[in-house]
């Protein structure tokens, strides 16, 4: 097995997981709108119709809610198949099918049904897409009793997270940032593959504990970076899944700390940051040294233009403020910082593509 280690972008690591698996069992196959375009996907679907053929690598016309319905028909027989929604919002239309029949096949049947079958959705938000084409709806999917749920942060965990989903005998909801695909990380050559349902300790530290998941994982690093500078030390917990949830990193942490922040790549209320607290307030083994605080997207339809969407989202900025808020400390100046965070895209060198 090779151990080779290169850098890759996120959606290199999407493919290479795809064709990995494409070529390790002929039951896989990748359907959806635009699967074979030469810009695959974000690039993460680029050669695999040259690869595998037509028979294995399927174009789809903008019917969600019967491509979700073929793909679940599919896996019933024994495929493995995976759904490909160029933005998240897309996939509502087949509400129904994953809801109603891929998430509940399994029970009804009392195991003797299952529904292996990935459905990736893009998610998150710049350059205008504005409130139809920028939410972050992985709350309502992970609601849902029967799916499982990953949003990965890395590109080696892409790879190892994918290919445990494809292999993954129950419906997985795969969810990645936008402004992850052209982040570059260490990925290994082999096959591989991170456990669905464990979390990652990003960074140790010993004054707070950040839970975060997907790009707000990106964002939290860089404010662990700015409060370094004012000796706060900061553990920062990366989910990587939500359904199945780590509630014991999570606590194991929170107990050393005495003290949590979490970070929403959506809207707090009813949201992922309300389920994690819960689970930290209800937890007997939990000490606070005060009450426990979130920060996600402000509670209105995202806006297009540029100047009324940077008052939306999270930044490391408003991170590092919350850090001092939850610790009691003055809220130093950080004017400088703000000026290193562009509002609408992920940094100056962003060239797409959406």
């Amino acid at each position: 097995m090779s151990l080779i280690h290169r850098n890759l972008k996120f959606f290199e690591a999407i493919q290479e997981a795809t064709s990995i698996s494409l070529e390790k069992d002929s039951s896989v196959y990748i359907i959806g709108l635009g699967v074979p375009d030469p810009k695959g996907v974000f690039g993460t679907t680029s050669g695999l119709l040259e690869k595998f053929g037509p028979k294995r690598v399927y174009d789809m016309p903008i019917s969600e809610n019967g491509v979700t319905g073929v793909a679940i028909g599919s896996a019933l027989v024994g495929m493995r198949p995976i759904i490909t929604h160029q933005r998240v919002e897309f996939a509502l239309l087949s509400i129904e099918q994953i809801v109603n029949q891929a998430a509940k096949w399994y029970h009804m049947t009392a195991g003797k049904k299952n529904i292996p079958l990935v459905i990736r959705m893009i998610i998150g938000r710049g350059w205008g897409q504005g409130a139809q084409h920028s939410q972050s709806l992985e709350s309502w999917f992970a609601h849902i009793p029967g799916l499982k749920v990953v949003m990965p942060a890395s590109p080696y965990d892409a790879k190892g997270l994918l290919i445990s989903a494809i292999e993954d005998n129950n419906p997985v909801i795969f969810l990645e940032h936008r402004w992850l695909h052209n982040t570059y990380g260490e990925v290994p050559e082999s096959y591989y593959k991170v456990p669905i349902g464990k979390a990652k300790i990003a960074t140790e530290g010993k004054d707070i504990t950040i839970v975060s998941h997907s790009y707000m994982t990106v964002e939290a690093l860089k404010a662990v970076k700015i409060l370094k500078k004012y000796d706060i030390s900061c553990e920062v917990i990366d989910l990587r899944s939500l359904r199945p949830l780590d509630q014991e990193t999570i606590l194991n942490s929170v107990n050393k700390t005495k003290r949590l922040l979490v970070l929403d790549n959506g809207w707090t209320r009813y949201g992922v940051s309300a389920e994690i607290i819960a689970t930290v307030v209800e937890s007997n083994s939990t000490i606070l040294a005060c009450p426990p605080k979130r920060i996600g997207i402000e509670d209105v339809p995202i806006p297009s233009t540029r100047e009324l969407a940077k008052h939306c989202y999270p930044n490391p900025v408003k991170i590092t403020q919350e850090v001092f808020n939850v610790l009691g400390k003055e809220i130093p100046s950080l004017e400088e910082e703000m000026n290193d965070f562009p509002s609408d895209i992920p940094d100056q060198n962003f060239s797409g593509p959406f």
